[in-house]
């Protein structure tokens, strides 16, 4: 095994990455060496480059990427369930300190990581851990969906969004999504009802789709307005979950319906060390639902690696991704 390996490195805020040579992780107790073949990108990578992501606390030098897929190389002491040569995937670092996946390799927490879907090459599963868990923890600890229920999702095409549209779709509920007219055709192809956020007032579709009753349950993954519209998009006594609850809102739309609100703050197993075991159990069901054929992820057609990696993050930051933008890393 090498003692050195290629990854990109924040070296400070605002500067662009750097690609060179690092010493290469070792599989400490509990932890498991993976040999990395693909990592997506996150809005979350851009703002931790541009020092305006406080909460994430990646400090320069530091290695980004929040999702990982690849082949296990090695375990560690206490290690079970992962043996050399398996194919995982997981959400396992680029915050909080821990290296990400922009590297060769990472030595990650065992209980973070699970099984990839057979169903799914490695770029296809390296999209998936954040979205899904994002997605999970709102819908499902959360809010708890289930059939027959009214789901509205905001930003349905987006990373977040078609998850949540294609989870509260495999509990047998209905699914209404947000989006341009351009996602229109993804949306519904997805199972959703779509509706156009940016010509249809929050009133409009809630008397079209509902009765004027509201959604039982309604997913935020924008924030902003958008959250405040959810506050007047929900039943009374429903649910509105968000995974962007910055700002400032007023809570009486919300408390006028008797209904709840839940924040999803995906991050926190990792910061803290707290609830890591249930994101592998989160990704142990998503690979459950892949293998079934009730999740599919969106990827960008665009191919980047190591070396590419700035223009990566331009693609994102435009705007005019179609699809999580992923990397390979190692063939």
């Amino acid at each position: 095994m090498p003692t050195q390996m290629r990854a990109a490195v924040l070296t400070a805020f605002g500067s662009p990455l750097q690609i060179g040579s690092v010493s290469r992780p070792e599989a400490a107790e509990g932890h498991v060496l993976v040999r990395i073949k693909a990592s997506a990108v996150n809005p979350l990578d851009l703002k931790i480059c541009k020092g305006q992501a406080a909460h994430a606390r990646h400090s320069p030098p530091a290695i980004l990427g929040i999702d990982v897929a690849g082949v296990v190389e090695s375990v560690g002491a206490g290690v079970a369930g992962f043996a050399p040569g398996d194919e995982v995937y997981g959400m396992t670092g680029g915050v909080g300190g821990l290296q990400g996946s922009l590297a060769e390799f990472v030595a990650a927490d065992a209980r973070l990581l699970a099984p990839k879907p057979k169903t799914l090459d490695m770029r296809q599963a390296a999209a998936l851990p954040l979205i899904f868990i994002t997605a999970s923890e709102g819908l499902v600890d959360r809010a708890h969906v289930r059939g027959g229920q009214k789901v509205l999702v905001h930003g349905g095409a987006g990373g977040v969004g078609h998850i949540a549209v294609q989870l509260a779709r495999a509990f047998d509920a209905e699914v209404f999504a947000t989006g341009s007219v351009k996602d229109k055709a993804y949306i519904e192809g997805i199972g959703a009802s779509f509706i156009d956020y940016k010509e249809t007032p929050v009133e409009a579709y809630v008397a079209a789709h509902t009765a004027a009753r509201g959604f039982d349950l309604v997913y935020d993954t924008v924030g902003g307005a958008v959250l405040d519209a959810s506050f007047n998009a929900v039943a009374r006594f429903g649910h509105v979950v968000s995974a962007l609850g910055w700002g400032t809102h007023a809570l009486a739309p919300l408390s006028f319906r008797a209904a709840s609100y839940s924040g999803v703050f995906t991050l926190l197993p990792i910061l803290t060390g707290e609830g890591r075991a249930h994101h592998g159990d989160i990704l142990r069901e998503a690979t459950r639902l892949v293998e079934a054929g009730k999740i599919v992820p969106r990827l960008d057609p665009r191919r980047f690696n190591l070396d590419t990696i700035m223009q990566a993050h331009a693609a994102l930051e435009s705007g005019a991704a179609t699809g999580k933008i992923v990397l390979d890393i190692a063939t």
